[in-house]
């Protein structure tokens, strides 16, 4: 008993894995030395020493892990869904929002509000198992081509951002996504990409129900909106889901704000950081008036509240990984 406490104590209070090693696709600065700073102060002895159980970090997905740019990865996902399965449904070239989806249109398919995106997300997502749906994400993210990059959608992953995530838990952190996005969608290749195991995912959810059939107990997605897990969802997601409020907070938008707005205001050290997409030449430059990853209220607060600001432009040296 003795040689293990000795053992977590020593692991307690092990330095922090060099930055300049793991943080390497980072440029000096004020961001990375706010990284590095926050992680040295909660993991070296000191009033502000975290335990390793309750260092927890958060991360949104789309526009903080991986680009969101010109559109949302699993939309690009349902509308390719739509245009597989439109042999199967010839009425659906004259239905909306079907009719938008195939060609193509965003902005009708936006038009269609919520009762579209129900439609959309019945015919995409639903009708089949966590497994088989994941299935399906994996088989579409193999082939599938970012219309600009002209690469698959799970490597244009922020090289930065994975090095955060490997950074943080080689300190004793323990990651999770905290996601506008699908649950079931993200748990596809969370692990994969992200290093994040599936039980470590928190995102969006549609009702699943539990079924028998041909004896067999089976979970049914069912074309119901069960959570969004966006703005003031998230910190509701986290304390049902995770159980414990972070420490740390990463996101890109406004989406993200209420995270970040209940993680810092925790007791002891806190940190949050807004990943500013301000680099045309290398991925994208957007804020306050996108129709994605709108970033405007965060913007203007980010300062006053502590937060970390970082410019893609000048903070990290290159934006995905190498090929």
């Amino acid at each position: 008993m003795r040689l293990h406490l000795l053992v977590v104590l020593i692991l307690s209070f092990a330095t922090p894995l060099r930055a300049e090693d793991a943080l390497s696709s980072w440029n000096e600065g004020q961001a990375k030395k706010a990284i590095v700073a926050f992680v040295s102060r909660v993991t070296q002895p000191g009033p502000d020493f975290v335990k390793p159980e309750d260092r927890i970090a958060v991360f949104d997905n789309d526009g903080t892990l991986w680009t969101e740019w010109p559109a949302y990865s699993q939309l690009l996902f349902a509308l390719d869904r739509v245009k597989a399965l439109a042999p199967q449904h010839p009425e659906w070239r004259g239905r909306q929002p079907f009719k938008a989806a195939l060609a193509g249109d965003v902005k009708a398919l936006a038009a269609s509000g919520e009762k579209g995106a129900v439609e959309i997300v019945g015919a995409t997502h639903a009708g089949n198992t966590p497994e088989a749906f994941q299935a399906i994400v994996s088989q579409w993210l193999a082939s599938a081509e970012h219309p600009r990059f002209k690469a698959r959608y799970d490597r244009l992953v922020y090289q930065p951002m994975l090095d955060l995530l490997a950074y943080l838990r080689a300190n004793g952190f323990k990651t999770y996504i905290v996601s506008g996005g699908g649950a079931e969608f993200l748990r596809a290749f969370s692990e994969r990409v992200y290093g994040v195991p599936p039980e470590q995912v928190v995102g969006s959810t549609i009702v699943t129900k539990y079924e028998v059939l041909d004896g067999a107990p089976v979970l049914m997605r069912e074309a119901k909106i069960d959570f969004i897990d966006d703005k003031a969802g998230k910190p509701v997601a986290i304390n049902k889901y995770i159980g414990k409020r972070p420490i740390a907070a990463f996101g890109n938008s406004d989406g993200d704000f209420q995270m970040l707005e209940w993680t810092t205001a925790g007791p002891g050290p806190r940190f949050g950081l807004i990943v500013h997409h301000d680099d045309e030449a290398r991925e994208a430059a957007y804020d306050r008036k996108s129709s994605v990853g709108r970033l405007d209220r965060a913007l203007d607060e980010a300062g006053k509240r502590g937060w970390t600001l970082v410019s893609m432009k000048n903070d990290w040296k290159r934006i995905f990984p190498a090929p």
